[in-house]
């Protein structure tokens, strides 16, 4: 019997031992759940973070689509929820006909009184009269909506911050908010997705405005004028856009190789070719040759043995407006920046030296601010004449040596001539892939000096395409000459397209910055993981937009105009496509189909 007794009771110790271990088994709950729960009176703390919740009690007479969408756009974690609960209609015209009467009692009491109209009586009247007809006929139905916000921070000290964020946000809209005092765990709930409503703080409303709370918009850049960009990934609609309506029409453009950005910005400037606008393009890889016989324009090589040649001494001739002074004056200082990077830098005695070196090399060729501007064309000095001023002059012996290469041997047939190319066409590339690399950046620079003396000399809407931007970028005075183009281009009808795909590079600089903050448009394609997070800090990109631009097919990407943007993907037609295209293989079938084309001409 003894033993019987000890079997069972060891029997009941295992039993109520296995059954404490299986209460004691963690699961997914106990993971995930926070280490402590506190509910306040107007927050609740859940571990280490911080929640509140509100809800909107009061709208304007009249809400504008998207109204919702700066406060999705936060980069602060919250919880949503919408509560929308049909009402009979019957119901709310019983209502409606019964407050209609005493509208209507209130205005013929305030008329026989001889009082003067109430505006705000006479507006209800109509509105109860309009929602009235559209319940009758169908066209509306009423509904009682509820809005519930929970809201997560660090801190104390940062929920209240993003409180009055929140508060700023829709009392600028005349919509107001409180928070859940003392049922901060029923909007807690409530925000949660339970489909549990808690709070149930709601307002009558009818469909059109509950159609504008819909938080999810995507922007449309469709406009009557400008061209076509692409389609709006997000709703399809295509992006049509004139940069030259915006404040400046700068662009800059962001992508790794093979993203499709050359692609982007030839059918860019394909399309506003056919608008009669100038197109001019910096190609360091000669990649816009075959465009520029397809649509008739100049191709200019740019390289120590080409045949065009450049001088940069040349003088943009002043116009009816310009002062020749300041003209003279601005050329001077832009010619000590070249000289500055084709001699390896000055000292400070030698940037004065050059500075009046300068000058007299102009008056001795009769250049003056009083001369004739048929003298600033015809008797343009050289660098041989700029080197035998600094010869007769004392302490230049430096800088003469230094001169000595650009005015003698193989550099003497780049940078002693005078110019002799034309751009009188419509469309006008300088390749400068032949010229060796060292000499790029000064090349770029003589290019661009040459470049803005003919935007200067006649107002007309012009693009200039600078890709690889970075090579310009790498000299103090290279940038900023970049950035003054970009600033001051505005007021002679230039927009300035800069590419580049050293995108952490260009932005590490002021002057990359700088020409960042002054283009109204930018377009993001593809980026490298390297580039993302910079790229991220700079244009506030939500984490979605960040992964949709690693993992971006070829030729989609972020357009930015102004405050909007949208997810584009570049569309082309058969034709564009042949003209435009950068892939190697079709590239090699359009020059083979010149090739018999000019050979049957022959024959």
């Amino acid at each position: 019997m003894a033993s019987f007794l000890d079997n069972l009771i060891g029997k009941k110790q295992d039993n109520l031992t296995d059954k404490i271990f299986q209460e004691e088994a963690f699961d997914v709950r106990d993971i995930i759940a926070p280490p402590y729960i506190g509910v306040m009176q107007d927050h609740i703390k859940l571990g280490e973070r911080f929640a509140k919740s509100f809800f909107v009690f009061s709208y304007p007479r009249y809400l504008n689509t998207g109204w919702f969408s700066p406060v999705i756009d936060l980069s602060t974690p919250m919880d949503i929820s919408f509560f929308i609960h049909p009402v009979s209609s019957e119901l709310i015209l019983k209502k409606l006909r019964k407050k209609i009467t005493e509208v209507s009692s209130e205005i013929l009491e305030r008329e026989e009184k001889g009082l003067i109209r109430d505006p705000a009586l006479e507006t209800a009247y109509r509105d109860i009269e309009t929602l009235r007809d559209n319940l009758m006929t169908a066209q509306e139905k009423m509904f009682r909506f509820g809005v519930y916000i929970t809201i997560y921070e660090t801190s104390e000290k940062a929920l209240k911050d993003t409180e009055l964020t929140l508060r700023s946000i829709f009392e600028s809209r005349l919509i107001y908010i409180k928070p859940a005092l003392f049922k901060q765990k029923e909007g807690f709930i409530s925000c949660n997705p339970y489909g549990m409503d808690l709070i149930e703080v709601h307002t009558p409303m009818d469909t059109a405005p509950l159609s504008t709370c819909f938080p999810f918009i995507s922007f449309d850049l469709s406009s009557n004028e400008g061209i076509l960009y692409g389609l709006n990934r997000h709703n399809n609609s295509l992006v049509l856009f004139d940069r030259f309506s915006l404040e400046n029409a700068n662009m800059v453009v962001f992508a790794k190789s093979g993203s499709g950005k050359s692609f982007a910005i030839k059918l860019e400037i394909l399309r506003y070719l056919m608008q009669g606008v100038d197109c001019i393009i910096l190609d360091p890889e000669n990649e816009y040759e075959f465009l520029a016989d397809a649509v008739g324009g100049s191709f200019l090589k740019i390289s120590l043995t080409s045949a065009n040649h450049l001088n940069p001494f040349d003088l943009p001739v002043p116009g009816p407006d310009d002062n020749p002074e300041d003209v003279l004056r601005s050329n001077v200082i832009n010619l000590v920046g070249l000289l500055r990077i084709m001699l390896g830098g000055l000292t400070p005695e030698e940037d004065s030296i050059l500075d009046e070196a300068l000058t007299e090399t102009y008056a001795v060729r009769d250049i003056t601010p009083e001369s004739d501007p048929k003298t600033w064309v015809n008797n343009v000095p050289l660098m041989s004449d700029f080197q035998e001023v600094l010869e007769s002059m004392s302490g230049t012996e430096s800088l003469v040596k230094r001169i000595g290469k650009y005015t003698k041997g193989t550099f003497a047939d780049f940078f002693n001539q005078q110019s002799n190319i034309s751009v009188d066409k419509s469309f006008v590339v300088f390749g400068i892939r032949d010229m060796e690399d060292s000499l790029k950046p000064i090349a770029l620079y003589i290019v661009m000096r040459y470049i803005w003396n003919i935007v200067r000399s006649k107002l007309k809407k012009r693009i200039l395409v600078i890709d690889e931007a970075w090579s310009l970028m790498q000299s103090q005075d290279g940038a900023s000459f970049l950035f003054g183009m970009a600033k001051r281009g505005r007021k002679y009808w230039l927009g300035v397209t800069t590419i580049t795909q050293n995108v952490a590079d260009f932005m590490s600089t002021d002057y990359g910055k700088a020409i960042i903050t002054n283009s109204s448009l930018q377009l993001l394609m593809k980026q490298s993981t390297a580039d993302i997070d910079s790229l991220q800090k700079v244009f506030n990109l939500t984490e979605q937009e960040k992964y949709l631009l690693l993992e971006a097919s070829v030729g989609e990407g972020l357009f930015f105009a102004g405050r909007k943007h949208v997810y584009l993907s570049v569309v082309a037609s058969a034709t564009e496509n042949r003209i435009v295209t950068t892939n190697p293989q079709e590239v090699l079938r359009n020059r083979q189909d010149k090739k018999d084309l000019e050979l049957s001409e022959n024959l």
